[in-house]
């Protein structure tokens, strides 16, 4: 789910213009008016679908961990109970938010299998900024977690979904250098395709054609075009 709508939501819906006030009031600092906003929508909702929709709202107003979780825990219900396509293009975010939750409260093992689950919805859900979100917040968690895992257990080996470790070291290696020039144009085709990178073949198609783009333009120094070439001819991008 997202801030500006990610599935069919009804506009007239006044849940939903609600939870539309409530983000404005959020732009502009009212933190307080926008929890007012959220709880409203939820007290008004009529059903399962209204009601997934204030609860992500209402958990980015929690006081504390176990309450952010527990709000993230009943959108995630509520979607359940719903269980059409209004809510498949929900399930990448709000695991995503199940995970970031359990990280919060220091449970790193659990946020490690939530990121897995989002990476098996992220297809699912809308493109777009929305997705390359989504897609960077999964990569990103996955990293950080997978030490939280003894061992690989079904549903949750992260090294099929993570780009090849030497390959990501040798990219993220290229980025840095880029990143310390400004090289705009050489970031701007590549970090997309690098941050989302979620294992599937579409994947490895996207990062080998943003970076030969980056590598057909030769305006890279010598040392780093080489390497680039290397990179791309690489197993793990075949």
């Amino acid at each position: 789910m997202t801030d500006g709508g990610s599935g069919p939501v009804d506009p007239e819906s006044q849940v939903v213009r609600l939870c539309v006030a409530g983000m404005q009031a959020e732009t502009e600092g009212r933190n307080t008016r926008a929890h007012e906003l959220f709880q409203h929508a939820w007290d008004l909702a009529a059903d399962d679908y209204e009601a997934c929709i204030a609860a992500h709202y209402l958990a980015r107003h929690q006081n504390s961990p176990e309450e952010t979780l527990r709000w993230n825990q009943e959108c995630l219900d509520r979607a359940d109970l719903v269980g059409d396509e209004r809510v498949a293009g929900f399930y990448a975010s709000l695991y995503v938010n199940m995970a970031q939750a359990c990280r919060l409260l220091g449970r790193p093992a659990a946020a490690h299998a939530y990121f897995v689950r989002a990476a098996g919805r992220v297809a699912e859900a809308p493109g777009g900024q929305y997705g390359d979100w989504n897609r960077f917040a999964i990569v990103e968690g996955l990293r950080d977690t997978a030490s939280a895992v003894a061992g690989p257990a079904p549903g949750r080996d992260a090294s099929r979904l993570l780009l090849d470790e030497a390959v990501d070291g040798r990219l993220r290696e290229l980025l840095s250098r880029w990143c310390a020039r400004g090289d705009l144009l050489a970031l701007a085709l590549a970090l997309p395709a690098c941050l989302g990178h979620l294992g599937t073949d579409e994947d490895r198609a996207r990062l080998r054609t943003a970076l030969h783009m980056v590598h057909a333009a030769r305006r890279l120094p010598e040392d780093e075009q080489a390497e680039l070439g290397a990179v791309i001819g690489s197993a793990a991008l075949r």
